[in-house]
């Protein structure tokens, strides 16, 4: 069976993108925002990683990360963090809350699908 990434971000295109380089190996869904990503994981899903952009409308990355990690149910999913700013004290912070990971956009592709298969 495949493995599930769950990707949330404002941004469509990030996820047509990403869908486009991961979905031959990976399970694939997409949540617009981080309000609808709870609501699918309290549906029963439970994807094998998380990835989330830090600046989104109505809830941000960091408010989700710490709302998974708070949570029994999801804290032990990985959860990697997507920025478009270079801010090592928020990189820093959010490592130390629990994040696995912090990518900085425009990334690269090929080297995020290295990245994830130390996760999963």
């Amino acid at each position: 069976m495949m493995k599930q990434i769950l990707l949330v971000d404002d941004k469509a295109s990030i996820g047509k993108v990403l869908s486009m380089y991961l979905g031959k190996e990976y399970d694939f869904v997409y949540c617009e925002d981080p309000l609808k990503a709870i609501e699918w994981l309290h549906e029963g899903n439970e994807p094998d990683l998380i990835i989330s952009d830090i600046r989104m409308p109505k809830m941000n990355g960091s408010e989700f990360l710490k709302y998974l990690k708070d949570n029994e149910l999801f804290k032990h999913i990985p959860v990697m963090m997507l920025s478009s700013e270079e801010s090592t004290t928020e990189r820093i912070r959010l490592l130390e809350e629990g994040a696995v990971d912090y990518i900085l956009k425009p990334f690269n592709p090929m080297e995020l699908k290295v990245r994830l298969k130390k996760f999963i």
